[in-house]
């Protein structure tokens, strides 16, 4: 979300000052002299530089890291010294380490499914008075992402214990082909047992749960150990669920640390536990034949009913214990921390003794036992997702927003996808692995039905989404037609280019299409919802592969469920190589990160609620950055300060402002530009983002105003009414413009491109900028200096009275706490 296009620092330096000077408008209110003011820049998501954004190749940083740091011009090092400084000091935040770094961090892309389901946590609708359902809301969604965790270890189990130990290394021909399982093949040796190559192999999916451990452990150390801003105590939203519009000022929003621990001792002892049941559950069965050991027996009886005994304490330790953001809680539960993994290790262990014990008799034939297993996890979820989508739409019943996505159901969906694209994922690679391992496709029964069954449905999806894009293609080069008209008349003055007003009209069509996302989502959720159902019916009730079960059919319909068969799992193959290759280029591209990198700045902005192996938030350690400069700065200096945000980088400001203390917020202005708040924001998370919450924001702040343009596919107005002060009379509404602008949060849609065709101020063709360059508009910096203007250095004039502004449910109380009286 940061600017796609870079132009050398003199030359933009230069437009800007030339377009200053010869536009036309109203001028520049002068700032309040006596103490300094300092501009506060927060770009987007992105390569940017702080010389980029300082507009000087010599910058130098005044405080932080490498992973993010504040920098200022060489020269204005100590430009409080000098407040009769012309204009404000600008200083920039550079956070784009946090989201960026070598190219081993787009392994995170293979938990994406983590990250997604996370998302639906924060998607619940706002909601009033509904405590009991948005912790429901909440515990839902927790048990969604602990079914996933066992499904991406179950999935490793499959390919190390099914796939390789028990049915390739269990023949002689595919062990022959496959060096390195020789010294399993029967007869080679004392790992030839089949317990005891389960045994082994279970090293694999249980290694991968610890390196999910240590990275969700090490990356604790760089984001959610940050401690927030220390305030005095401020009257907060009662109940966890009953302040939909001040959930982000909460002082503990931005510190997760017990819940995340909690959350990964849970996730952890689950996944060890997932491995120690494919451990166990062959070796008991087998020993449940007539004729078998007795006292093998027992052992298997008292180890399932301690990993069912230890499931249920995961589950009972996920269901506890939700987000506590009242306070600032530093608590951590060691001994449930440290007990939890250490009692599954514990358990994993005695399966691993009780499966290689000596069972001369045990031969490894057929598959082990996944349809079952794969069948009750996507059974699970779907049951789930179905409870989540009802208690969804209790919540959204209680305060309707039409803005919000799929009416309330955004979160569901989200879960939904998360849910398919994590079968998804293990149905290929299970899928790949098989056709690997097997060489010639005889030698082994291959992976379970199910996941045949769930890799095959992908080509179908993929059939639905290339219809729905070519609508939407269609559907914007109608919109391109009919909005010419309108560029016409924005510039009326210019001879008429069928070609320039066709490009700018098309460009603005496709801006549209950004809001076209929920209808998307919302299909592709029904069709997967359907194909989902097929692939477990079919799993479970029909024992075989789509293309088997497709003999005998018309040559149409055998040949689809065949090609649909083949084709499912090496797409799934492609994908995982894309994921790799894109994502490694994210990291390494600024270019790639802000073309691909919108949905994983969104998913890693918010704290890991439902899933601690999701990606780390960097928010966590962006806001309190923020909250920590504002409010050291304005307590030194007595000086006015404008914190600038462009497109994440105006979330990142809107959260930081939620987080100030109301004595530090009158000293504050927020100016947001290409800002998603509402666009994206406020329609996919209304209970933190939605009227209500922004409603509050702009009470909150002292002045708040936000640049958009028409051009811009991420960016768009916040949509806040002006207000209004209690009792005023109806003359107010017929008031000057220069008293309407001050409570107006969104501006006129700016211009762009500046220029129709080539004048005076401009020679060359003027860039269409969409997304990019805000600061290089002339309303910019006459935005800016109204605010500047605004703020009073020693007494700021609040806009609102005490108590005022509190809407009829009482929601407006945490917006009133922070008020001036002025």
């Amino acid at each position: 979300m940061e600017s796609a296009q870079r132009r050398p620092t003199a030359d933009r330096s230069a437009e800007r000052h030339t377009a200053q000077s010869t536009a036309p408008g109203p001028r520049t209110p002068a700032p309040a002299a006596g103490r300094p003011a300092l501009e506060l820049l927060v770009h987007g998501v992105g390569g940017t530089t702080p010389q980029e954004m300082l507009d000087d190749p010599h910058t130098v940083r005044v405080s932080g890291d490498d992973t993010a740091a504040l920098y200022r011009r060489a020269a204005d090092v100590h430009a409080e010294s000098r407040p009769e400084r012309d204009g404000p000091v600008p200083e920039a935040y550079v956070w784009c380490n946090l989201t960026s770094g070598d190219g081993s961090r787009a392994l995170w892309l293979l938990l994406l499914p983590f990250m997604v389901v996370n998302l639906a946590h924060w998607m619940r609708p706002a909601a009033h008075g509904r405590t009991r359902t948005v912790r429901l809301y909440g515990l839902l969604v927790r048990l969604t992402g602990l079914t996933l965790t066992v499904l991406f270890v179950a999935a490793a189990c499959e390919v190390a214990l099914d796939l390789a130990a028990w049915q390739c290394a269990g023949t002689r021909a595919c062990a022959a082909r496959h060096s390195w399982l020789g010294f399993l093949a029967p007869g080679a040796g004392w790992w030839s047992p089949p317990g005891r190559r389960l045994a082994l192999a279970a090293v694999i999916p249980a290694a991968l749960t610890g390196l999910l451990w240590y990275l969700s452990h090490r990356t604790w150390s760089a984001y959610e150990s940050q401690q927030p801003l220390r305030r005095d105590p401020e009257t907060e939203p009662a109940g966890e669920g009953g302040g939909s519009d001040g959930a982000l000022s909460r002082p503990g929003f931005w510190y997760g640390r017990r819940l995340v621990a909690r959350l990964r001792a849970a996730h952890t002892a689950v996944g060890l536990l997932t491995v120690a049941a494919a451990l166990a559950a062959p070796a008991a069965r087998f020993d449940r034949r007539p004729g078998g050991p007795a006292l093998l027996d027992l052992l298997g009886w008292l180890l399932n009913a301690a990993l069912i005994a230890a499931a249920a304490a995961v589950v009972g330790v996920v269901a506890g214990r939700g987000r506590s953001e009242q306070r600032v809680d530093r608590r951590l539960d060691r001994h449930l921390v440290r007990g939890l993994p250490l009692g599954a290790l514990l358990l994993l262990v005695c399966a691993a003794l009780y499966a290689g014990w000596s069972r001369p008799a045990w031969h490894s034939t057929g598959r082990l036992a996944g349809d079952a297993a794969f069948g009750g996890v996507t059974l699970a979820q779907g049951l789930l997702v179905i409870v989540l989508s009802c208690v969804a739409l209790a919540l959204y019943r209680t305060r309707p927003d039409p803005r919000a996505v799929l009416r309330g159901l955004g979160g569901p969906a989200v879960a939904l996808l998360a849910c398919a694209l994590g079968g998804v994922m293990t149905g290929g690679v299970a899928q790949r692995v098989a056709d690997w391992l097997d060489g010639d496709g005889t030698s082994m029964p291959g992976p379970p039905v199910l996941l045949t069954w769930q890799a095959s449905v992908i080509p179908p999806l993929l059939v639905v989404l290339l219809v729905l894009g070519v609508r939407l293609a269609l559907r914007a080069r109608r919109l391109a037609r009919a909005g010419e008209p309108a560029v016409a008349r924005d510039y009326p003055h210019d001879p008429p280019d069928p070609a320039r007003t066709h490009r700018i009209a098309r460009v603005r069509a496709l801006a549209t299409l950004t809001d076209q996302a929920p209808r998307v989502v919302g299909l592709t959720c029904a069709v997967t919802l359907l194909l989902g159902a097929v692939a477990l019916v079919g799993g479970l009730g029909l024992h075989t592969t789509p293309a088997r079960a497709a003999e005998g059919t018309p040559p149409f319909v055998a040949g689809a469920a065949d090609t649909a068969q083949a084709l499912g799992s090496w797409l799934v193959g492609l994908g995982f190589i894309l994921f790799v290759t894109w994502g490694r280029r994210a990291y390494k591209d600024a270019s790639a990160r802000r073309t691909i990198g919108i949905l994983w700045d969104v998913g890693t902005f918010w704290p890991r609620a439902a899933h601690p192996f999701a990606p780390p938030c960097y928010a966590e350690r962006a806001v309190p950055d923020l909250t920590w400069r504002m409010a050291t700065w304005t307590g030194a200096t007595g000086g006015r300060l404008v914190l600038s945000g462009h497109s994440q980088g105006s979330v990142l400001a809107a959260a930081a402002v939620w987080q100030l203390p109301a004595e530090v917020r009158r000293r504050v202005a927020l100016l947001t530009y290409g800002c998603p708040l509402e666009r994206l924001y406020g329609r996919w998370f209304p209970a933190h983002f939605g009227p209500a919450a922004l409603t509050a924001l702009h009470r909150d702040a002292d002045c708040w105003r936000n640049l958009y343009r028409l051009t811009d596919p991420i960016g768009g107005p916040v949509r806040v009414p002006a207000a209004r002060t209690p009792g005023a009379p109806p003359e107010t509404d017929h008031a000057p413009p220069e008293a309407d602008h001050d409570d107006e949060v969104d501006r006129a849609p700016l211009k762009d491109p500046l220029a129709y065709g080539r004048d005076a101020a401009h020679p060359l063709p003027a860039p269409i900028l969409g997304h990019s360059d805000y600061r290089a508009d002339p309303a910019f910096a006459e935005e800016r200096g109204r605010l500047l203007a605004r703020l009073r250095p020693d007494l700021p004039a609040p806009r609102h009275a005490a108590g005022e502004g509190a809407e009829p449910d009482g929601s407006g109380a945490q917006g009133n706490a922070g008020r001036s009286s002025g």
